[in-house]
């Protein structure tokens, strides 16, 4: 039985065991068996026994897992990065402008580069030799050589993580329409854009998708990264069919259980696993339904998750914010305290870092929009690092990046010891004003007993003197 069919068995284990509350020691030894059993004789067994602890139980199983990731990224993998990055097309990687980018990087606070591996069109950026892109000739070599480019980065200590798009993917789509999502017709879905996307819920893709990591990880890349980790949001699900595997699966679980699966499949490759998500999916369980993301659950798992809190990407009026993309900062702190918060139910140790998406970009079709320029940008960094967080990477899908939006790891680091200072003195000030308002209350409340017990003892002494003139 290969690990694939090892692994599906076991989440279906664990689905039941926690719907009928099945002992974790049954599951453990049941998971041992699988190989050798047969489902029905599965079911039996896991029917038999009942356990009123499995909720604790499965808390230290996650303990286990935040553990595990948590070694691993201490002993196997690439020294851990703060990042500060940008976002590279495979055309751009592939032309005299890279070296520009390379240059950019090395001059400024920048320290990173996202590079697409596998594209929004489903192709391999470059000549990739894997089975399956050469049997559907995936493969376009945007690139000329990975392997030189990776190494003119590691030159230059630049960490290098590969973008792979996961479910939209209208070439796979198109060469294998087995894997595609699909109307109840039979026709293939596409979204608005006119592409196909393919189904989460066939585990053919999944290893496809895995397939394609392992190589990026061989050519030298330092992580790996999902985007596209979802389902379309031009969907209908009432219009759609995703096969039997959805019968009993939602678009939430499936996501998160890929999650998982990639995260395993990839955890002897010496690279960290990271996705991204809207960041509209934070707090919002209305969204995570919709595109399948569950912002706690696959932080669980991940090593990084990166939440692409664009300004422009927000409705009118949420966080109280009347029009989000013309309050950058506001924003992005809003969003990123949300985010501790929702993460908070985690353990510190091993539950996946975030790391902040920053529009580098003018959203001209959002009303009320604004220009962005450096100050928009650094607004949005400042944002992040006063809710807590230090990473983030620039995102502009033309590639054009602004020199004057950066600044040299010297001014960076002064720049943050003033953000720190002046953080500091806000929440002194406020520390201050509330102190002090809590006083004014508690003046105010004694005032107003002091008023009631007098007019209590004015009410005793006139009903004394009255009671004292009647007996006279």
């Amino acid at each position: 039985m290969n690990i694939q069919m090892k692994f599906m068995i076991y989440m279906d284990i664990k689905k039941q065991y926690k719907k009928k509350k099945i002992m974790l020691a049954l599951v453990v030894s049941t998971f041992c068996l699988v190989s050798g059993c047969q489902r029905k004789e599965q079911e039996a067994v896991l029917a038999t026994y009942e356990d009123e602890g499995v909720e604790k139980e499965t808390e230290s199983q996650t303990e286990v897992v935040q553990e595990k990731k948590a070694n691993e990224r201490e002993n196997n993998k690439p020294n851990p990065v703060k990042v500060k990055g940008i976002y590279i097309s495979g055309p751009v990687a592939g032309i005299d402008k890279m070296d520009e980018l390379i240059e950019l990087v090395d001059e400024t606070e920048l320290n990173a580069m996202v590079i697409d591996v596998k594209n929004d069109e489903g192709r391999i950026t470059y000549k990739m030799q894997s089975e399956k892109v050469i049997e559907i000739e995936a493969g376009v070599r945007y690139i000329q050589d990975m392997e030189a480019l990776v190494q003119k980065c590691k030159e230059k200590n630049i960490y290098l993580i590969a973008r792979i798009v996961a479910f939209k993917d209208p070439y796979l789509a198109e060469k294998c329409p087995e894997y595609a999502v699909k109307k109840k017709t039979g026709e293939i879905f596409k979204d608005k854009s006119g592409l196909a996307w393919v189904n989460p819920y066939e585990k053919e893709v999944w290893d496809y998708l895995i397939e394609i990591s392992k190589e990026a990880a061989k050519v030298g890349f330092d992580e790996i990264q999902y985007d596209y980790i979802r389902f379309s949001t031009d969907l209908k699900s009432d219009e759609l069919d995703f096969g039997a595997g959805a019968e009993n699966k939602s678009k939430v679980e499936i996501i998160s259980e890929f999650t998982q699966y990639a995260c395993e499949a990839l955890s002897d490759m010496n690279v960290y696993v990271s996705a991204d998500v809207y960041g509209t999916i934070i707090d919002n369980k209305v969204d995570q339904k919709i595109v399948g993301q569950d912002y706690v659950e696959m932080a669980s798992y991940l090593d990084y998750i990166c939440p692409m809190v664009y300004p422009s990407h927000y409705g009118k009026g949420v966080y109280g914010i009347e029009i989000p993309d013309a309050e950058p900062y506001k924003t992005v702190n809003a969003a990123m305290n949300a985010a501790t918060k929702e993460l908070s139910v985690l353990p510190e140790e091993g539950k996946a870092i975030n790391r902040v998406w920053i529009q580098s970009f003018t959203a001209s079709w959002v009303n009320g929009y604004i220009t962005y320029g450096p100050e928009q940008i650094r607004e949005q960094i400042r944002g992040a690092y006063d809710a807590g967080f230090d990473e983030w990477i620039l995102w502009n899908a033309s590639i054009k990046y602004q020199r004057d939006s950066l600044l040299t790891d010297e001014e960076a680091i002064a720049e943050q010891e003033i953000w720190k200072q002046e953080k500091q003195e806000a929440e002194r000030l406020a520390e201050e004003a509330a102190k002090a308002e809590a006083e004014r209350l508690a003046e105010e409340a004694a005032k107003a007993e002091a008023e009631r017990l007098a007019k209590e003892v004015t009410k005793e002494g006139a009903e004394s003197i009255t009671e004292q003139a009647t007996k006279q």
